[in-house]
């Protein structure tokens, strides 16, 4: 019972995780651009400063996104080849 749930469970965080911290990332760009083109719209003379300050923070999202691709692909790689785990189960 215990080795063929901790296959399910790696497997489930290979393909799930990746696709939960995009949407997670996605949702807060949307949020920081709404944020920066209101505060462009009602300061039209900052736009400089907080143009930048926004690249600087999407920078810093993305790369939340970029780990857990990274962390993805290390959990991926210590899944078994599916004969091992048929072996496993049996």
């Amino acid at each position: 019972m215990g080795t063929e749930f901790y296959f399910a469970a790696l497997a489930l965080a290979c393909g799930c995780g990746t696709a939960i911290a995009a949407l997670g990332c996605g949702i807060g760009q949307g949020l920081a651009t709404k944020g920066a083109l209101e505060g462009v719209a009602r300061q039209p003379e900052a736009a400089n400063r907080i143009m930048t300050l926004l690249i600087i923070g999407l920078a810093l999202i993305e790369s939340l996104t970029i780990y857990a691709l990274v962390l993805g692909f290390m959990l991926y790689g210590k899944l078994p080849d599916p004969a091992t785990i048929l072996n496993a189960v049996n």
